[in-house]
């Protein structure tokens, strides 16, 4: 293996040397310099940006766990003016009244989530003591919708036999067949 040595130029030239607009050998890979103001502007930017990202990946996640028994909720407060001509950058104030915004439908949509679980869970009680005693729910009905499956079936405590299991007491839990 052979080694050579190369003189790289100005290497040895102090900057004062170089003239005034010389700012060293490195100076055509460094990153430009912008004043703080801006570089905080843009670091709240990319914060906020993040912030309405995971709200919005969050609202999606509830409402695709959740279809078809929640609704998204409405958008709030006025509706938006026209929309100025061409491309342009939202301020900092439009971004945190979209996350605002955000996160007032990501409350509700919770609040209808866990109401939605809280009637499913006292719907699968009720289905289970029926399973159990049959002759004290007689003719109740719990539709399968109610228990957050898909479907038109309704679970129902019958007579078994008709008219002859009514007055002998023989109750029973069925499913009906499904839509009408």
């Amino acid at each position: 293996m052979i080694q050579r040595r190369q003189q790289v130029a100005d290497r040895e030239r102090p900057a004062a040397e170089a003239g005034p607009g010389w700012r060293g050998p490195n100076a055509l890979f460094a990153p430009p310099q912008t004043p703080p103001a801006e570089d905080a502007e843009r670091a709240a930017r990319a914060t906020l940006r993040a912030q309405i990202a995971k709200l919005e990946n969050e609202l999606s996640q509830i409402l695709a766990d959740r279809f078809p028994f929640i609704a998204a909720p409405p958008a709030f407060g006025p509706a938006p003016a026209a929309p100025p001509a061409g491309p342009r950058l939202p301020g900092l104030g439009e971004l945190e009244r979209s996350r605002d915004r955000l996160a007032t439908r990501l409350q509700e949509l919770r609040s209808r989530a866990e109401r939605r679980s809280e009637n499913e869970r006292r719907a699968a009680e009720l289905l289970k003591k029926m399973e159990l005693e049959p002759g004290r729910y007689k003719y109740y009905r719990v539709p399968v919708r109610d228990l957050g499956q898909s479907g038109c079936g309704v679970w129902e405590v019958r007579p078994r036999l008709g008219l002859i299991g009514m007055l002998a007491g023989w109750w029973e839990l069925t499913l009906s067949s499904g839509c009408p």
